[in-house]
């Protein structure tokens, strides 16, 4: 980025780069929280047009701190040979302009040219997983532009828009340098059954009139595999059951989710001797299934 970049383009630039190297994308991950800080650090100077003024001055430095006025000529003449008179270059206690320079460019390096081994660029990526992938793990086979192939491990509980960072497998070093880094962004396909909610997972679960009506226990499919669960006798659709630790596996330091598995009442092909015994069926308890609705209706039109 040029030191006369404007105010939207700094804020772009903010947004993109905070979001690939946000905490929250990248746990457990030191480099990435301290190049976060960085990022932030240097939009809250730049996006105030007195600081940055004051910053391109040499008043402050990196960190917005006031920087101590050169020494007059004099000072500079007595001192060793071969001292260059001027200001001095930028340069921050907590933050260098290097660091800075890393991230937006040569806004903060100014028009010095790079000298000595220069690390590579990182590369950027795209892996689409399937979803139990990405719940349960997994390694696939990503093949680049270039014609290379990478074994890419999805780590348990991966979600949607996760950046993977692999070392070292991205552009080529200059003058020795090292390569830069591969980043992957994780894009989760969807499922036919299952939705995702944070660590736990929810499905709706067809059940028969019989089993729906006497209870018993039906197999319940789950990311690790077939479960048996018991329903209640007079269960209705919509009734919400519970598999607790049957959701997203323990990952991270979290606790594994659980499985809720919403209830959907269904009659299948109409049976004869079904539609003949309802014909002469008589409820000892008739119920009306309908009846809160028809009393909001009657408030309503009150």
């Amino acid at each position: 980025m040029a030191r006369d970049a404007t105010p939207a383009a700094i804020s772009r630039a903010y947004r993109k780069l905070a979001k690939r190297h946000h905490p929250d994308l990248n746990p457990g991950n030191a480099e990435a929280e301290s190049r976060f800080k960085v990022i932030a650090a240097a939009n809250q100077l730049l996006s105030d047009p007195e600081k940055r003024t004051r910053f391109d001055n040499g008043e402050i430095d990196a960190e917005g701190q006031e920087r101590a006025r050169p020494p007059p000529y004099r000072d500079y003449a007595a001192g060793e040979p071969g001292r260059r008179y001027g200001r001095a270059a930028p340069q921050a206690e907590g933050w260098s302009a290097d660091e800075f320079g890393d991230i937006f460019g040569t806004m903060f390096r100014g028009d010095r040219r790079p000298s000595g081994p220069q690390r590579g660029a990182d590369q950027h990526y795209t892996l689409v997983a399937d979803f139990l992938d990405a719940v349960n793990g997994a390694t696939r086979r990503l093949t680049l532009p270039d014609g290379r192939t990478l074994d890419v491990k999805i780590p348990v509980g991966t979600s949607e828009g996760h950046i993977l960072r692999l070392r070292g497998q991205g552009g080529g070093g200059a003058q020795g340098g090292s390569h830069g880094d591969a980043l992957i962004e994780i894009h989760v396909t969807a499922h036919r059954f299952y939705q995702r909610d944070g660590s736990d997972i929810r499905l709706v679960l067809p059940v028969s009139l019989p089993e729906a009506a006497l209870g018993g226990l039906v197999e319940v499919p789950t990311p690790g595999g077939p479960v048996r669960m018991r329903i209640p006798a007079g269960s209705d659709s919509g009734t919400e059951l519970r598999l607790r630790g049957r959701g997203v596996p323990a990952h991270g330091g979290k606790a594994p989710g659980d499985l809720y598995a919403t209830l959907r009442v269904t009659l299948g092909k109409p049976d004869p001797g079904l539609m003949e015994f309802l014909r002469h069926w008589k409820p000892e308890h008739p119920a009306d299934p309908r009846q809160a609705m028809e009393t909001d209706v009657i408030e309503a039109g009150a």
